[in-house]
């Protein structure tokens, strides 16, 4: 239950609701020119060229014209890369889904020399090949097609298969459901720096039970459709790191030490010598990283970092943005940069190759994401916000650490700020919101964050009737925070109904200071102008600037902790003069659809309305690398016992007010099984309910004609008949 990327549930459920809205494909990384002052772009008439220096500048690099096929129409371009001498553009198009993101398609090259244009893999099947990439000196191409890897020379076009044993349960250069949805790894190979042979991860999925989903409206015969998904509490795929050499075709594996079951791999790059790899290895509890440099010759590894923890250690793709790739060296190769919560808070450390591990960044805050390593200037780029966990801002300080952090985000721009930086550390393209301020995109300098293009960000200091930020201490003595949303002609000495918006697991917060905190997008009209208060706080457990012991505190402990925080942070609200404590009303999506029905099943005295979206009510059911990850291996009854004890199908007993349960009997995230448990339960102790099954629809409920409209009522309809609107 994570982000759709790193996510997937969080972004197609909670940021649906907040009113930030669902990505339908990858974010597109922004492709900067040699000189790091320019950057490329997708536009309606083929890829242009503009200069951060003067905006106005938009230079047409390749026309549409050029990237027509003879005899065909224009390529539709999905995503480009460039070759490190800026000669050759690999054009990726006719793009289909692989579970989240359209990453499997047909690619195309254009040579800017000769003018050039010609398809990839021709031979293979149509919208097949993945994750092309150049080959350090821009002479070949190689993908993986049909779970095997390719190399194909652009000069005389030839193409050789590297790996021959690929099927849908071997799986070579990319992933398994489990790696794509919980660690964010897609792209499965990476080219040597010399460009002689390739590494690349092998998943045997082979004993992995498929997860049987049936569609019943795509043929007048209902048909199966398997998902290779493994439960909590089943062995993951085995994983192992091996380097094919591209003349020959032999592959050398690197002997990882321990049981290639018991353990995930979940980064792996090259060192600057082609000789060797560097990988993490997590065992399977994820409460245990090793950092091993691998030799490609004769496959030993060495370790040189080992860390354990108390609860979980999260990956790369948890502390950067959701991206796992890349390695983040420094030195000329020599250090490299791991981001840590060993001391208590999210920290930058630098570390040697055997080793030894010194401290940058040091102090009571957490470094959210590392945006840049500018080492011409010696600093490191990265966002924080020490002050306020609901925020983020920029910051930087030296690679050599011992100073204090310099923001570089303006004082008189409160809210969230995000830069996509220049490799030369000079300009950054930057986006800032709050939760009165749409979003708007600015060219800056840097480090002195000077405006250079596009829209001049302004703070909205005429917004009317702003969503208000508070703090909340509960009885346990937890302070969390919160936003709200008042009626829009709010009067103090009437009591009006409260709706909160939930999630409460750790992959991702609800309570953020940036543009759709206050709106609904499930509510087909506007909450405040109808007369309710829209709210969301938030506890322990979510990935909030606030500390390990915040963040982990929930470990072993989701849908307990985190459950009674928000019902504590409610009993303190219900004592609002404003607040009518009997229309109270919760709502949520995948994490958040748990959580619904555990405040309505555990504190049903509090929760008089709940509408739960694609729940998980039986943590057993969830795939093993993220519930295990929080929640421990259920390898006997121990451990199954917090499973169990943390699932809203062992409550369900308990409901006494309104529930609307929804669910797509396509979902192959949160499976249907999950709203058939809860069904089972609720019809066994005679609780009524609302039902609403969504027919083949996935875990965004989004497919379909109309299907978002029908959502939209559903939800309005619902709230407005068993929690009315407006004061009294």
């Amino acid at each position: 239950m994570r982000f759709f990327r790193s996510g997937s549930l969080f972004l197609t459920a909670t940021l649906l609701i907040l009113g930030i809205g669902v990505a339908k494909a990858q974010r597109l990384p922004t492709h900067w020119t040699a000189d790091g002052y320019q950057y490329y772009k997708i536009t309606d008439d083929g890829i242009r060229i503009l200069d951060t220096r003067d905006t106005s500048k938009k230079a047409i690099w390749i026309s549409k014209e050029a990237l027509t096929p003879q005899g065909k129409a224009p390529i539709d371009i999905k995503r480009f890369s460039v070759s490190a001498n800026g000669q050759k553009v690999l054009i990726n198009t006719n793009t289909k889904k692989v579970w989240r993101y359209d990453t499997r398609g047909d690619y195309w090259v254009y040579d800017t020399y000769s003018k050039k244009l010609w398809q990839l893999g021709k031979s293979l099947p149509a919208s097949s090949l993945m994750f092309a990439k150049f080959s350090p000196d821009g002479g070949k191409v190689a993908y993986v097609s049909g779970h095997n890897i390719y190399v194909e020379d652009l000069a005389d076009g030839s193409v050789k298969q590297l790996t021959t044993d690929g099927n849908s349960k071997l799986i070579n250069g990319t992933f398994d459901w489990a790696y794509e949805e919980e660690f964010g790894c897609r792209d499965g190979f990476r080219w040597s720096p010399d460009g002689k042979s390739i590494a690349y991860w092998q998943i045997d999925a082979s004993k992995i039970k498929s997860y049987l989903m049936l569609n019943t409206t795509d043929s007048i015969y209902p048909y199966v459709v398997p998902v290779e998904y493994p439960v909590a509490g089943e062995n993951p795929s085995s994983c192992k790191v091996g380097v094919v050499d591209i003349n020959t075709g032999k592959t050398n594996w690197i002997n990882t030490p321990g049981d290639e079951v018991q353990h995930y791999i979940p980064r792996m790059e090259w060192t600057s010598n082609s000789n060797e790899i560097i990988l993490e290895q997590l065992n399977r509890a994820q409460t245990e990283s090793k950092v091993f440099i691998g030799n490609v010759s004769n496959g030993t590894t060495r370790m040189i970092r080992d860390e354990k923890s108390n609860a979980w250690i999260d990956g790369k793709e948890r502390w950067n943005g959701g991206d796992p790739t890349g390695w983040e060296w420094i030195n000329k190769g020599k250090d490299f940069l791991w981001v840590s919560e060993k001391d208590g808070w999210k920290h930058i450390y630098r570390i040697s190759r055997d080793g030894k591990e010194t401290l940058v960044t040091k102090g009571e805050y957490d470094v959210i994401s590392v945006n840049l390593i500018d080492e011409a200037s010696g600093y490191i780029y990265f966002m924080a916000s020490p002050d306020n966990a609901t925020q983020k801002y920029l910051y930087r300080i030296k690679i050599s650490g011992g100073t204090k952090p310099e923001r570089v985000s303006p004082l008189d721009e409160p809210g969230t700020h995000s830069y996509d930086i220049s490799p030369n550390g000079k300009v950054a393209l930057h986006n800032f919101s709050n939760s009165y301020t749409p979003p708007v995109s600015e060219v800056v300098s840097l480090p002195n964050h000077k405006h250079i293009g596009g829209k001049i960000v302004a703070v909205n200091k005429d917004a009317q009737n702003k969503t208000e930020f508070f703090k909340v201490k509960t009885v346990d003595g937890i302070e969390m925070d919160g936003w709200m949303k008042k009626p829009t002609n709010f009067d103090p000495h009437k009591k009006y109904p409260v709706v909160f918006i939930v999630y409460g697991e750790p992959a991702g917060q609800t309570v953020t200071d940036a543009w759709g905190a206050g709106i609904n997008r499930l509510y087909a009209g506007s909450m405040a102008n109808d007369g309710y208060i829209y709210m969301s706080v938030e506890g322990r457990g979510a990935p909030a600037p606030k500390g390990t012991a915040w963040r982990k505190a929930i470990y072993k402990n989701i849908g307990i902790v985190n459950i009674r925080d928000q019902a504590m942070a409610a009993k303190e609200i219900l004592k609002w003069p404003f607040v009518d404590s009997t229309r109270i009303a919760v709502h949520g999506w995948s994490g958040g659809g748990s959580s619904t029905l555990n405040l309505m099943f555990q504190y049903p005295d509090i929760y008089k309305t709940g509408i739960a979206v694609a729940a998980v009510g039986d943590q057993l059911t969830y795939d093993n690398i993220y519930q295990e990850r929080y929640m421990g291996v259920p390898v006997d009854a121990d451990g199954r016992a917090a499973f169990i004890k943390g699932s809203p199908v062992t409550y369900a007993k308990n409901l006494r007010g309104n529930l609307l349960y929804i669910h797509g009997t396509g979902d192959d995230n949160v499976h249907y099984k999950n709203a058939e448990e809860l069904i089972n339960e609720l019809v066994k102790y005679n609780r009524q309910f609302e039902l609403m099954s969504y027919p083949n629809r996935t875990h965004s409920i989004s497919e379909g004609e109309g299907t978002n409209l029908h959502l939209k009522t559903l939800f309005t309809r619902y709230l407005k008949e068993h929690c009315p609107p407006g004061g009294r």
